[in-house]
């Protein structure tokens, strides 16, 4: 079949199914929207043919084969692979793409239903700065890498989505390519079909569920980190030295500091880490509930990320996070638990690039490293105000920036014990700039939120939050101690 005929996965198989059935396939002129003029088609090599490799290399192209220009911030890509052990954690790199590895997205996920050769997925996307393909037009190359957290060689040889023999592009339908979360290229493993919207979408309920369930809400309005009320409302300002970060540095209570947004409205917490180059001249900043008791529920907040410094020479490995966790009491301490994202604006942990990390910890042993974990990750800046969001329930941790899922992680990484809810801003190491001039970065949030045992959708948390300040509510706690 020509590429100008090539028609979905999708829409083959209900062809097939009608046809077998003897009729009309009327029902096919219905197709969502995402299928009517679209089409696209994926085409893979690999650099890395071995059975075994330090990492896998899927290159991809995806080509619209469709009569409609199709914008790429709406497609994504799944390559399929087994793991090389349960607990075995992954990473994503982008070594070169014709639209900019700064549009290139990577995210890990777990399969519903593992087979033999598949119990995990690559998904890449695309941000709005990668455009949008019109007919026949192509992606060119997404030079793609993955590789174990522990730097161990892989195999790759039983993954479902490779092949050692495809050195040159060509159509491959062992990947799956989704528009606008429908299926329109490839065929998943067996029982593991990406989620497709209903047809037509049903629009997420704008309303949130019990009204009276139990609620945190703060949008900062404090007047210091010294105000009494801070404490009141069950917070507590790092202070001292400690991990994480660099030995010998500072978590400092005076630079924690609630300021006007600049727009006259609201006040927000600033989280400024300042230094010099040297552990004894870096400054940290840290803020938690004084409180272990979130656990299933939703979390969000409003963040602000900034990639450079307020002044000083740019370049330090700085972490800016928004994450909820229980203590390690012991090394592998079962109790354990983290969810975190972690904006690294100039990279670090190995990293050269900004990243964004979507962390779920099942637990770990600090000595000898060892971690039970599974991430998602974005290669893209951040700067500037997130809408970043956390839902846990019996199932699922799932993971949200700007109303758009990123990760999501099953089990064995749910959470088991009550935690605390947290924000750090801190140095990974002192390589990333050498420089002695003080130079310091700021984090700033403008509110918290979280409702105990309910899965709010994105738009559900901004009708929330949008409704407590219409009341005038600067602060709410009814979560019960756990």
């Amino acid at each position: 079949m020509s590429e100008k005929f090539r028609v979905s996965a999708r829409t083959r198989t209900a062809i097939a199914v009608c046809s077998a059935a003897g009729l009309a396939c009327a029902v096919l002129t219905a197709l969502p929207a995402s299928a009517a003029g679209d089409s696209l088609a994926a085409q893979y090599r690999t650099s890395a043919s071995g059975a075994t490799a330090d990492q896998s290399e899927p290159w991809l192209k995806v080509t619209n084969t469709g009569s409609t220009t199709v914008p790429l911030s709406r497609v994504t890509v799944r390559y399929y692979f087994k793991a090389d052990g349960p607990n075995t954690a992954y990473r994503f790199a982008c070594s070169w793409a014709v639209k900019g590895c700064s549009n290139i997205t990577g995210t890990f996920g777990t399969l519903a239903h593992p087979t033999a050769n598949a119990d995990r997925y690559l998904e890449v996307g695309f941000t709005s700065g990668a455009g949008s393909l019109g007919p026949g037009e192509t992606t060119g190359d997404l030079q793609l890498r993955f590789y174990r957290a522990d730097w161990q060689n892989l195999t790759q040889s039983d993954d479902y989505s490779f092949s050692g023999s495809q050195p040159a592009y060509a159509d491959w339908t062992k990947v799956t390519v989704q528009d606008n979360g429908s299926v329109v290229w490839g065929t998943a493993p067996a029982g593991n079909d990406p989620t497709t919207p209903t047809d037509p979408p049903t629009t997420p309920p704008t309303t949130p569920g019990d009204p009276n369930a139990p609620t945190l809400f703060d949008d900062f309005s404090y007047s210091s980190s010294s105000d009494a009320a801070v404490g009141q409302h069950g917070w507590t300002v790092k202070s001292g030295q400690g991990g994480p970060g660099v030995p010998g540095a500072t978590w400092s209570p005076s630079d924690v500091t609630f300021v006007g947004d600049g727009s006259g409205g609201n006040k927000v917490l600033n989280l400024r880490l300042t230094t010099d180059g040297t552990a004894s001249g870096t400054r940290e900043t840290e803020i938690q509930t004084t409180a272990r008791k979130f656990r299933n529920g939703t979390y969000a907040a409003r963040v602000k990320f900034n990639d450079t410094p307020t002044g000083g020479p740019d370049g330090d490995h700085v972490n800016q996070t928004f994450f909820t966790f229980t203590p390690l009491k012991a090394p592998m301490d079962p109790d354990y638990g983290e969810q975190d994202f972690e904006y690294l604006p100039n990279g670090g942990w190995g990293e050269t690039q900004n990243i964004m990390y979507e962390t779920s910890w099942e637990t770990y042993n600090p000595d000898p490293w060892n971690a039970v974990n599974a991430h998602g990750q974005q290669y893209a800046s951040y700067d500037g105000w997130h809408d970043l969001q956390i839902t846990v329930d019996n199932s699922n941790i799932t993971y949200y920036i700007d109303g758009r899922q990123v990760a999501q992680h099953g089990e064995p990484y749910l959470p088991e014990t009550p935690q605390w809810i947290d924000f750090n801003h801190w140095l990974i190491d002192l390589s990333g700039q050498t420089s002695s001039t003080p130079r310091s970065y700021n984090e700033q949030v403008d509110y918290v939120y979280f409702v105990k045992d309910q899965v709010l959708t994105p738009a559900q948390v901004q009708s929330t939050v949008s409704g407590l300040r219409t009341a005038g509510t600067a602060f709410k706690d009814t979560v019960p101690a756990s």
